[in-house]
């Protein structure tokens, strides 16, 4: 199937439908954040509470959602997810007292648990080879072109009031239908019992490979919620006087980097293998990082954050993939799903690691362990996979 006709994909829609709904609720809420302080007269650290009880659960449930996915099928699991997700985010609305509202976040997060991990296993089912690849940085484009709308959505729809982003949560309705009675998928067959099924599952993910992948996606959103989200405002602001305006604008360009990247997925993948691409993408790190440390102005800082979003765009959809590759079927969620664990815990850690070496060796050394970090990985990416070709099989 060509690029071209791929996106025509029935299938494909609704899997960036998932996706879209899957990226909602942080992105939509972030720039509410401050209003919602005010008007229910709580401090801003208190706020940010909104956006840890959503994100927590997703650290500690996706695996089981991806279990769940493997042993009762793709659909059994994402819909049900879809409709708590809808309820519990919806409910908001009607919410004025904060702990419900966290209780409220906390339940929606469950619900959003297996979505950024099951879309991906969905793909793999239905797309074979090259076309598996392209679709996955399609999806990846979706899901950077979400990250930067939705905050502009929840800013418009908050003029109508504070409560009113949460309303958008409705839209996960309507998805749940698509996949329901629309998502033409294979589903895996239940392989034998469930300490088989774990035993099969440990097998594969002890293997070498395996487990250098998910080092690599724990390094690549290490650094971009460590360097990119949780530095660079800070280094934009001491250095340059940038307004939250001009940072909002920088930080941005790393989307439409993501989106280049990952757009264009199917041309790199026959001009270069998956390992190559990921090296090349934390070679683009360093580049990146070297960049931004002689720029001169904030507004030039756009051309490295760019380039930092497009490496991003061609690693993540690789791992993806190759990841997919090496799992049969009936243990690909889980696979996907530990794969979403480690993303999580990068989210998590990068911006702890980030502000304890600014505070404790000043921020010239968050370029120069970011770096060196960058080069780490480099190494374990040559000596741990193979070259990984072969997409069209």
């Amino acid at each position: 199937m060509k690029s071209d006709n791929l996106l025509l994909n029935r299938n494909l829609h609704i899997v960036f439908s998932v996706t879209m709904i899957a990226v909602m609720e942080v992105s939509i809420i972030s720039p509410v954040l401050p209003t919602i302080a005010s008007s229910l007269a709580i401090t801003s650290s208190q706020a940010n509470l909104m956006i840890v009880f959503f994100t927590m659960p997703g650290i500690f449930l996706s695996p089981f959602m991806g279990i769940a996915g493997d042993r009762f099928g793709r659909k059994k699991v994402l819909v049900p997810s879809l409709m708590i997700f809808g309820i519990c985010g919806s409910l908001c609305f009607f919410v004025n007292d904060f702990k419900l509202i966290l209780l409220l976040r906390f339940l929606q997060g469950t619900g959003s648990a297996s979505l950024g991990s099951l879309n991906q296993t969905v793909i793999g089912d239905i797309f074979p080879g090259r076309e598996r690849i392209t679709a996955m940085g399609y999806n990846s484009t979706v899901l950077s072109m979400g990250t930067m709308i939705y905050p502009a959505i929840g800013g418009a729809t908050a003029l109508l009031g504070w409560h009113y982003p949460f309303l958008v949560s409705l839209l996960a309705f309507p998805v749940a239908a698509f996949v329901a009675f629309s998502l033409d998928n294979p589903e895996p067959v239940k392989n034998g019992r469930i300490g088989q099924y774990l035993k099969e599952s440990l097998s594969l993910l002890k293997t070498r490979q395996t487990i250098a992948l998910y080092f690599t996606t724990f390094a690549a959103f290490t650094m971009l919620y460590g360097i990119i989200l949780a530095f660079y405002p800070y280094y934009l602001k001491e250095h340059f006087t940038a307004s939250p305006f001009l940072t909002g604008i920088v930080l941005s360009s790393s989307s439409v980097g993501a989106m280049i990247g990952s757009f264009n997925m199917g041309r790199f993948s026959r001009i270069s293998s998956s390992k190559r691409m990921m090296v090349a993408a934390f070679t683009f790190y360093i580049l990146s990082l070297g960049i931004a440390f002689v720029t001169p102005t904030a507004l030039l800082f756009v051309l490295p954050v760019m380039l930092y979003g497009f490496a991003n765009g061609i690693l993540i959809p690789n791992i993806q993939t190759q990841l997919s590759i090496i799992a049969p079927m009936e243990y690909r969620g889980a696979f996907m799903s530990l794969n979403s664990t480690m993303l999580r815990t990068g989210q998590t850690v990068g911006p702890l690691l980030s502000g304890i070496i600014l505070a404790g060796a000043g921020e010239n050394y968050v370029f120069i362990s970011g770096t060196l970090f960058a080069m780490i990985v480099i190494y374990v990416i040559i000596r741990a996979l193979p070259d990984m070709g072969g997409l069209d099989v």
